[in-house]
């Protein structure tokens, strides 16, 4: 498989893009991706609402669309920027990544950003595995992602049954012993569309903005990354299951919630969900009106436009990095 540096492919890493959410009060969205209309419509999305972006792509949706498939898939979607006469900072990171080797290859194939999640493992390991990561990447001016704490639910090939709040009084530690550039922590969310048990009428319950504060005090000026933090839009919910989806107790984080993390130290807020269901909603009308359709331009593309749109709003009204880039 050939190798590729970041920047032969037009990308950035996230450190200066950290540096500007920090001083501007706002968080850069990192969306991920699995196939082409999913990165075009990020990406048209970021350019219509001038927001800089970080392309997420997760170990298994690289197996799904090809290790070697991706850089060029990304490489197509800087030079679609540059046709579209638009320049907005792209990064591209590895979502959830557990081993050293994935990292390894990751950033050899041309990813700019890789975040290694030990947080399952002991904490000692979690420094070792992590730090490993850091030092080939950082030889390679890639930037790194660790995480301490577990979110709860499902996601891609992460699952936990049970949240684990951070403890902050580990995370000095770890940034020092590690040297990462950026920490994914828990306070209350989680993965999946499913992310708390409420009944029809209640509040999910708050995020744990405590630990965030402390945190805060402890790394002072240190970029926070927030994982699972899709909506869980409800008119795409609504329309799912309009149109015989079964989704009922999907539930997801309040947009005012996430307005309030992105205006603290949260310098990324990870969506996944949230593009899934405005797609699938979208996919799901279409299928029941016209069951005779069968062009995918048709439907992928009616999908890729409705994806552009949850784009453009989430920029605008809820990470507020419209109009950073």
């Amino acid at each position: 498989m050939a190798q590729f540096h970041y920047k032969e492919l037009g990308l950035v890493n996230t450190r200066e893009m950290f540096r500007k959410a920090m001083a501007g009060g706002y968080a850069v969205p990192a969306y991920n991706f699995n196939n082409l209309e999913q990165l075009e419509a990020i990406i048209i999305g970021c350019i219509q609402s001038k927001s800089p972006v970080i392309l997420q792509c997760s170990g298994s949706a690289r197996k799904y669309m090809h290790e070697a498939m991706v850089p060029h898939l990304v490489k197509g979607a800087v030079e679609m920027m540059e046709a579209l006469g638009a320049i907005i900072p792209i990064a591209l990171h590895l979502d959830h990544g557990d081993t050293l080797e994935l990292a390894k290859s990751c950033i050899n194939s041309g990813f700019s950003s890789v975040m290694i999640d030990g947080s399952h493992h002991p904490f000692e390991e979690n420094i070792r595995l992590t730090r490993q990561v850091v030092d080939f990447a950082h030889e390679r001016d890639v930037t790194v992602e660790g995480e301490l704490g577990v979110l709860a639910g499902v996601e891609d090939e992460v699952s936990a049954t049970a949240s684990h709040y951070t403890k902050p009084s580990e995370v000095e530690e770890f940034v020092k012993q590690t040297g990462v550039d950026s920490l994914a922590i828990s306070m209350g969310t989680s993965h999946g569309a499913f992310k708390f048990k409420v009944k029809a009428g209640e509040t999910p319950p708050p995020l744990r903005f405590d630990i965030l504060e402390e945190i805060e005090n402890r790394l002072p000026g240190f970029p926070i990354v927030l994982h699972g933090a899709s909506s869980v839009m409800p008119e795409y919910v609504d329309l799912i299951n309009r149109f015989g989806g079964r989704m009922e107790e999907a539930v997801g984080i309040s947009e005012e919630q996430l307005r309030r993390a992105a205006r603290s130290a949260v310098c990324k807020i990870n969506i996944d969900s949230d593009g899934r269901l405005a797609m699938t909603a979208v996919l799901r009308k279409i299928f029941a009106e016209n069951p005779g359709e069968f062009d995918p331009r048709k439907y992928l593309g009616s999908a890729r436009d409705e994806l552009i749109k949850m784009v453009k709003y989430k920029n605008e009204q809820v990470l507020m990095s419209a109009g950073k880039a």
